[in-house]
């Protein structure tokens, strides 16, 4: 699948989020992309849990490429674009923090600033 059929995809699915049958939540691969014409285009989306089928035509127009909006300065975006990708190592991690987190933000944050 292509970048575009992906993004194609997931502006679906934040429209049709549940199937309208049985209410069971969609994922990227209940969408299939059966084909476009220009800005038009047509997909399938079938559930996995009833087997029910929804036709889907929409108008997607890709005129330009949106700016990006942010209230972040230049020099912190660069330092999130410099930043090193999260890796399996961090997921771990955090899966063991939050294992023992009780929930208090406060206490938590308190800690940071105390440091």
């Amino acid at each position: 699948m292509s970048g575009h059929e992906r993004i194609i995809k997931q502006m679906i699915l934040t429209t049709v989020t549940r199937c309208a049958a049985c209410g069971r939540p969609y994922h990227m691969d209940n969408v299939r992309i059966l084909g476009h014409q220009d800005d038009l285009w047509f997909l399938m989306i079938i559930c996995n849990h009833c087997r029910s089928h929804g036709l889907i035509a929409a108008l997607i127009k890709e005129e330009h490429i949106t700016e990006i909006v942010t209230d972040l300065t230049p020099r912190e975006m660069e330092k999130i674009r410099e930043a090193a990708a999260i890796g399996a190592d961090d997921v771990l991690d955090m899966h063991e923090f939050l294992q023992e987190f009780d929930g208090d933000f406060l206490s938590l944050f308190r800690g940071q600033e105390e440091s």
